[in-house]
């Protein structure tokens, strides 16, 4: 990668262990800032570990975490999440019976003077976050159950964008959705990118990470063998190395 581009995040020769499991070993990874990176490997690849040391909810047994040159230590997601990472799995983290504009601001509400929700800049700040990863939702109002799962994906992504996330983690986002969805998720992921969030994209859809990542890394057993491109490698031979692990 060019020297001009800059390093937010740093993991160094991660280690972990489960009792006699190994399931992280010594994978170190340099994530620059506005990437898109792939993650691919097979079930028990130790993909999810790795992800889950870089978002805070493990702590690695050996190795070490660099955010904008400095060394950290996550004693849990929160601490990950003010430093701008945050891992977002397939439930979005949403509340179904909630509308939009309640879910866009769970747990960091504006209140006026007096303590009482400003609904109404509440609800001009979330249109704004989503037109400007490209969602137009018309009715705010709606719960979240009523919201395709290309909307649901958009709005958690619009989150992430708002409350200045730098590291977004995404396990499987296209599982489970229709070919118009996953295009629609697959242009946020290129809108975050347009904003300088930088993206793991983890998945085993390969055609899907392939074409959303600058980057891919395959882990086999706990090791990372393989950093390519995309220009370097095709998803056919993607395939190949997962399957044989070497």
């Amino acid at each position: 990668m060019s020297n001009e581009r800059k390093i937010i995040m740093r993991a160094v020769d991660i280690h972990k262990w489960f009792g006699s499991l190994y399931a992280v070993r010594g994978v170190s990874l340099d994530i620059y800032e506005g990437e898109v990176i792939g993650i691919v490997g097979d079930n028990g690849a130790g993909k999810s570990t790795l992800m889950k040391i870089l978002a805070g909810y493990y702590k690695p047994d050996k190795g070490e975490i660099y955010v904008d040159n400095k060394k950290v230590e996550f004693n849990s997601p929160h601490e990950a999440r003010e430093l701008g990472i945050e891992m977002m799995y397939q439930d979005l983290s949403l509340v179904s019976t909630m509308n939009v504009v309640r879910n866009f601001f769970l747990g960091k509400e504006i209140t006026g003077k007096l303590g009482f929700l400003n609904m109404n800049k509440m609800k001009e700040e979330t249109k704004k976050a989503l037109e400007n990863i490209g969602l137009n939702i018309p009715k705010l109002e709606l719960r979240v159950d009523e919201l395709s799962g290309g909307q649901r994906q958009g709005l958690a992504f619009s989150r992430s964008y708002y409350f200045k996330k730098r590291v977004l983690i995404l396990d499987e986002p296209t599982n489970n959705l229709s070919v118009k969805e996953t295009n629609r998720v697959m242009n946020f992921i290129q809108s975050l990118k347009s904003l300088k969030i930088s993206i793991l994209f983890v998945s085993h859809n390969l055609f899907h990470v392939h074409e959303a990542a600058d980057r891919i890394v395959v882990i086999a057993k706990g090791k990372k063998i393989g950093e390519f491109l995309k220009s370097e490698i095709s998803v056919n031979e993607l395939a190949s190395l997962i399957t044989t692990g070497s």
